[in-house]
């Protein structure tokens, strides 16, 4: 299977350190954020990967080449201006999913030890059931999203209902989810909606090491963490 990284935000949130760094490349106790992302799919077995970019994109490709020297193939995906999620995956789709296969995706400014073999496990077998549109992991909300995103129901993830969780960044998609679309600018959230409304999207709760690295403080705690060994980075 091959997997999606999103790397085109501006990182508005992370300025300065964004002024003259993509996101992506900012460091997490001395290596780049984006590379734990390479390592960790590669050691879960996914080794085809493709990765967009928008703002200092060039810095992107420059660092991280072709993926060769971490087992991988990288297939960029630079965009003129961000098309936000949605259109990213829209335009990367024909690399991204060229047999019609279910394709693992992931935030590029998010930090986790989420077990992406248990994605290619779940895909190894029967992938998305045939009724299905995407696979969502969910976690525990964090105290920047308190009200947290979605409910998960017997394995369903629904829009309302108590106990809600925050979506991770991280999902197992059909390219059937972008049926329809056009290309252009617009969002992921409203299709994974709709696909809810026809009870099509399934879900997990993954109660291990995840942070949104939203802020220069969060950044430096997930260095901390690493740094200090509370958290396994492969």
């Amino acid at each position: 299977m091959r997997a999606m990284i999103l790397a085109a935000g501006l990182g508005t949130r992370m300025r300065p350190l964004t002024l003259t760094t993509p996101k992506p490349l900012l460091l997490v106790a001395g290596k780049p954020l984006i590379q734990y992302h390479i390592e960790r799919l590669v050691a879960a077995g996914i080794t085809e990967l493709v990765i967009n970019h928008a703002w200092l994109g060039e810095q992107l490709e420059n660092q991280m080449g072709d993926g060769q020297r971490f087992g991988a193939r990288i297939i960029w995906s630079p965009e003129q201006e961000p098309l936000e999620t949605g259109g990213g995956i829209l335009k990367a789709l024909p690399d991204l999913s060229p047999e019609g296969d279910d394709f693992l995706l992931v935030n590029g400014d998010l930090f986790t030890n989420y077990p992406f073999k248990h994605v290619t496990d779940l895909n190894a077998g029967l992938g998305l059931e045939a009724d299905r549109l995407a696979h969502l992991i969910l976690v525990d909300n964090p105290g920047h999203n308190p009200e947290g995103d979605f409910a998960l129901q017997e394995g369903q993830v629904i829009e309302s209902g108590s106990d809600k969780l925050t979506f991770s960044g991280i999902s197992l998609l059909s390219p059937r989810l972008f049926e329809g679309c056009s290309a252009g600018k617009f969002p992921l959230a409203p299709l994974l909606r709709a696909a809810m409304q026809s009870n099509r999207v399934s879900g997990e709760h993954f109660r291990g090491y995840w942070r949104d690295i939203g802020t220069p403080e969060r950044l430096s705690e997930v260095s901390s963490d690493v740094e200090k060994g509370r958290v396994d980075v492969i």
